[in-house]
């Protein structure tokens, strides 16, 4: 039966059902994912998923495949608003869904699908925020909104998945009104963002972050599947920008995710303990009661050892980037000049890394750390590898040494060092190395000096 308004002919999003054959649908794009292959059987198969939001809050995942992805990929586009009918709904898989609707939307070739007019009563993203208070009451594993303000970021990480694939990552830290933190884990595309989206401490949304019990604390995990919302104009978040610049730059923090592990630097940088160097050097002479403590300490890169006893020192080697057998890591072991892995006994992908003597001086003292290779780069300024071309091209070491020491005594920095006990010729001692660095966050910097100088005042007023 024909209708005679348009808007009478079209199905609310929420009420989409198995049951209903025939429907078209009115939404905005709120999420588009990259084009994925797949092998499934004896043929290769190509899907994306878009996630479609309209005017009654409805919100569902529709899939397209083959055919269809070359009919529609290009065609629509993130934040566009779109007419839709002849798809076909089945149950979602909540695993891999995050819009909570029960159903799914999958399109074939035969689809119609129609740009509409921009509807400004449909949203551009739906969020139902979560509180980081309150993430620690529910039940785990589960996917929560976000909204808090950015205190840390690691540098992109790049590694190979045990089925061969290159997978990105990126660690933020994020802090909301509570005084609480949390490690958030972005994937894909939402790692690779321009830096500078980052700096200043912007205020941030996150849409479906998976949160799972890790490491004796809490970590989160924003998907491609889930949104990273840039200066969002949601009233939690006016409430988190008001709660930083009043109190929240300065208060302290308390962190859900534990350090250790597989944490990221910006993470163990929020928690470790600080410490200058003269402290520091104390630590390194003493017999550690546990395993493996972590600092932070603020300093300045002095030196970095380019020669030992007059020859000129190495500075970077080739590590082995296949997996470990059974697991995603890279072997990371040093291969010969040919490229071969005695530990994996073959030759395969390698890259550049970094092992660096490097000494570093605040106003207390000074200190030698062996500086690995993420935080070599931090220190230095450099990608291994662009410090490999650097030492081969024209300009040879004296080119490398230069751009080294350019960066002498440049900026303060924040090191994260690890002092950890082993034996040595039988005898028991710490060893201290710097595993990461990153300039110096000045919020969360000047938290940890006022919280020094209140304990300092307290400790006063109960001698007296």
């Amino acid at each position: 039966m024909a209708c005679s308004d348009a808007d009478a002919c079209v199905l609310p999003i929420s009420e989409i059902s198995s049951y209903i054959q025939r429907w078209t649908i009115r939404g905005r794009i709120t999420n588009k994912s990259a084009l994925r292959t797949f092998t499934r059987g004896n043929g290769d198969g190509k899907v994306f998923h878009v996630h479609l939001l309209d005017a009654h809050g409805g919100e569902i995942r529709a899939s397209f495949f083959n055919e269809a992805v070359d009919l529609f990929y290009e065609k629509l586009q993130l934040g566009k608003c779109y007419t839709m009918s002849r798809g076909s709904a089945r149950i979602a898989n909540q695993q891999y869904n995050s819009c909570g609707h029960r159903y799914e939307l999958t399109f074939e070739k035969n689809a119609q699908i129609e740009q509409a007019d921009d509807d400004a009563e449909i949203e551009a993203v739906k969020l139902s925020i979560t509180d980081l208070h309150s993430v620690q009451s529910k039940p785990r594993p589960c996917k929560v909104d976000l909204c808090g303000v950015i205190t840390a970021v690691d540098s992109i990480m790049t590694f190979t998945s045990k089925d061969g694939k290159e997978l990105v990552k990126r660690n933020i830290t994020i802090a909301d009104h509570t005084a609480t933190s949390l490690v958030v884990t972005l994937w894909g595309e939402q790692a690779k963002q321009e830096e500078n989206i980052f700096e200043g401490n912007p205020v941030v949304c996150l849409k479906a972050v998976a949160i799972k019990d890790w490491n004796g604390g809490l970590g989160g995990s924003l998907s491609e599947s889930g949104a990273l919302v840039l200066s969002p104009t949601v009233q939690e978040a006016k409430v988190v920008q008001r709660w930083w610049s009043e109190a929240g730059s300065t208060q302290s923090l308390t962190a859900l995710t534990v350090v250790g592990g597989g944490g990221g630097g910006a993470a163990r940088a929020a928690n470790a303990k600080m410490l200058d160097l003269a402290a520091l050097r104390s630590v390194s002479e003493q017999v550690l009661t546990t395993d493996t403590e972590i600092y932070s300490v603020v300093c300045r890169l002095a030196l970095v050892q380019l020669q030992k006893r007059g020859e000129t020192q190495p500075l970077s080697y080739n590590a082995c980037q296949e997996p470990k057998q059974g697991r995603s890591l890279p072997c990371n072991r040093r291969v010969d000049s040919s490229g071969f892995c005695a530990s994996c006994n073959r030759a395969g992908k390698v890259a550049a890394r970094f092992n660096l003597r490097c000494r570093f001086a605040d106003a207390k003292d000074n200190a030698w750390l062996t500086t690995f290779h993420e935080a070599a780069e931090q220190v230095i300024g450099l990608k291994a590898e662009e410090a490999q071309n650097m030492e081969q091209g024209s300009g040879g070491r004296e080119a490398l040494e230069g751009a080294i020491v350019a960066k002498y005594f440049e900026a303060p920095l924040q090191l994260t060092v690890r002092a950890k006990s082993e034996t040595y010729n039988g005898e028991a001692r710490t060893s201290v190395s710097c595993i990461d660095a990153r300039p110096v966050p000045h919020g969360q910097h000047g938290r940890a000096m006022l919280k020094e100088v209140l304990e300092h005042v307290r400790l006063t007023a109960e001698k007296q």
